[in-house]
């Protein structure tokens, strides 16, 4: 168990990176295991249930769970849907107040976490480039597998850092309720209005407020900008169209998502994701 007090050291950014894998799971996982190494879950679609140490914890779309060494789990997908997941183990780590070769969990001894939308998109952009990765046999694959699992061990423990903030009520500035509502309805905006063409100057025609007080409060609640918040929104619906049609064109899903131009709209989603949307097609027809 960890203390509540937690600072990285040298051995922790070390890791031995041992493998990933990407899982796209239609029927319950038969075997309730557990291993001797850090296994890293995130469940990049679908809905479900995980066995924990005997309990059954409800999982979806942006739920990461860290499973430490000797804690037994197997994967129940929803019936009818399924889920797709992808795992990252690895060892060797030695946090600092936590038991060496154990990762520190999230506040409260939770095993999961449903993340919050930036680290969501962060993590997933990583695993799609860990993928990728691990499917060539360039030089210095291994280090440079090794280098994604350090970003999201870094991300783990600054979520962990800043929920601690939110249990202790310090740390935090622009939490008044009318700034959070304001972010909340530029949210609703962009998810309703994302086909169309969107500039921060018209949300904020919309809203009767400044582009710069919108961009600051939006920042200081979420951690991002609108227009990055509009472009993973928008990256997060085409990956949706081409799961549910990889025979779609990369033209269409562009427009779709409000790009006309297609060549543009594959260059944001191979920064976002690692992939061209051509080889994300591809993988979804396997």
């Amino acid at each position: 168990m960890c203390a509540e007090q937690y600072e990285f050291t040298c051995k922790d950014l070390n890791p031995r990176f041992l493998f990933t894998c990407f899982q796209k799971r239609t029927e319950e996982e038969q075997n309730y295991h557990a291993h001797d190494f850090i296994e890293i879950a995130v469940i990049l679609k679908g809905k479900g249930r995980f066995c924990i140490d005997g309990k059954e914890q409800k999982v979806e779309e942006g739920t990461m769970l860290i499973l430490n060494p000797g804690t037994y789990h197997r994967s129940i997908p929803e019936q009818g849907g399924g889920t797709t997941e992808f795992y990252i183990a690895f060892s060797g780590v030695e946090f600092k107040n936590c038991r060496p070769g154990y990762m520190p969990l999230f506040p409260g001894e939770k095993i999961i976490l449903q993340m919050p939308e930036k680290m969501k998109r962060d993590i997933f952009k990583l695993c799609m480039n860990m993928t990728k990765e691990w499917e060539n046999t360039n030089p210095g694959r291994y280090f440079m597998l090794k280098a994604y699992l350090i970003q999201i061990l870094c991300l783990i423990v600054r979520e962990i850092q800043e929920e601690k903030k939110g249990i202790s009520g310090t740390g935090y500035v622009f939490k008044s309720t009318g700034k959070k509502y304001v972010v909340q309805q530029i949210m609703k905006y962009m998810e309703e209005h994302y086909p169309e063409k969107i500039s921060l100057e018209h949300i904020a025609t919309n809203m009767y407020l400044s582009s710069f007080y919108i961009s600051k409060i939006f920042k200081s609640e979420t951690g991002d900008t609108p227009i990055n918040y509009l472009i993973s929104l928008r990256m997060e619906k085409a990956k949706e169209l081409l799961d549910q049609n990889p025979e779609e064109t990369v033209q269409k899903v562009a427009a779709a998502v409000g790009y006309e131009d297609a060549y543009h709209f594959s260059k944001v989603f191979k920064k976002y994701y690692g992939i061209s949307p051509l080889y994300y097609k591809g993988r979804m027809k396997i």
